[in-house]
């Protein structure tokens, strides 16, 4: 009778052995069909098809730097200005939100979430375009000089990609922040209050209780931006060029597959397209396991120092 629950028990390993096995052979399976379905376009530019800046279909020369550019500038903009507002707003609910408007306030940001992203694009397109062009416009001759601020007075380009971005980003950052910052025991605020501490300094050292959790929550906020189509096709511009500027109208890799996948005309154009996907997704798996060794290296405990013996003195020593 002893050996039916050990037969379940194994049972129950191997099966949740195999749906966590699952997860690895349906990535792997990803990389074979994307590397399988590129091969014309490997082939040809290898890894020139990385660092050339040339997407000319007609002439069959393609290059993914300007998406890569354009997918990485993006998101990296909109992660620095998402991620201060996502921590506010959630030590604000889990910290210093009255009773009566928490569930209220979590509901709305959560809502956010689920708004689809090509509502998001018209929002865009009727809200965040004519401001951009507004500010751009109002800005002075000089200033509209400098590299960062170039660009036709359009309102359509990066700025409101960006703008886009970390409004996508931000309930996602914000909820799962949220959830990290309720996980850390009382007992952490309660000894720091003991110890004299304000309010602030007790909300700072559950910060520091949770930061590995709050960089968990960022990082999948770079990968929401990172992944993003409709949304930022809609008010980036679609323009295959590198720049520093704000106001110029560039390109990502999910909006150029998006936009370009239904004309491809030969199967080298085709091909090539099928590369940028796995561009994205190499870039992808790489954030992520970037993300993942930050996380290892703030859990790994600090190495013991040596503490090396002190010669007693010699008259001691006799």
């Amino acid at each position: 009778m002893a050996a039916l629950p050990k037969r379940r028990d194994l049972g129950f390993v191997l099966l949740t052995g195999g749906v966590g096995l699952s997860v690895v052979l349906v990535v792997a399976a990803i990389a074979f069909e994307l590397v399988r379905q590129s091969q014309l376009s490997i082939a040809k530019f290898g890894l020139s098809f990385w660092t050339n800046g040339i997407w000319d279909p007609v002439s069959g020369e393609f290059g993914a730097r300007p998406f890569i550019w354009g997918t990485l500038y993006s998101s990296v903009l909109a992660l620095l200005l998402a991620t201060p507002i996502s921590l506010g707003i959630a030590m604000f609910l889990s910290e210093l939100c009255p009773q009566r408007m928490r569930q209220p306030l979590i509901f709305l940001t959560e809502l956010l979430a689920a708004i689809p992203s090509i509502v998001y694009g018209l929002w865009g397109i009727f809200v965040l375009v004519p401001a951009v062009r507004a500010v751009q416009t109002a800005f002075p001759d000089f200033l509209r000089q400098l590299p960062l601020f170039t660009g036709p007075t359009a309102g359509i380009g990066m700025m409101s990609a960006v703008l886009i971005l970390a409004v996508m980003v931000i309930p996602f950052t914000s909820a799962v922040a949220r959830e990290v910052l309720k996980s850390v025991p009382v007992a952490q605020r309660e000894a720091a209050y003991a110890l004299g501490a304000t309010q602030w300094e007790a909300i700072r050292a559950a910060l520091f209780y949770a930061r590995t959790g709050i960089i968990g929550a960022v990082m999948l906020g770079f990968g929401r931006a990172l992944g993003e189509t409709m949304a930022v096709t809609m008010v980036i511009g679609n323009n295959p060029q590198i720049s520093l500027s704000l106001f110029q109208p560039q390109y990502t890799m999910a909006a150029v597959l998006a936009n370009e996948f239904t004309e491809a005309a030969d199967e080298l154009y085709l091909h090539a397209l099928i590369e940028v996907g796995l561009v994205l997704f190499v870039i992808t798996l790489l954030v992520n396991g970037a993300s993942r060794l930050l996380i290892w290296s703030m859990n790994r405990p600090p190495r013991a120092r040596k503490v090396e013996p002190v010669a007693a003195p010699l008259g001691e020593a006799a």
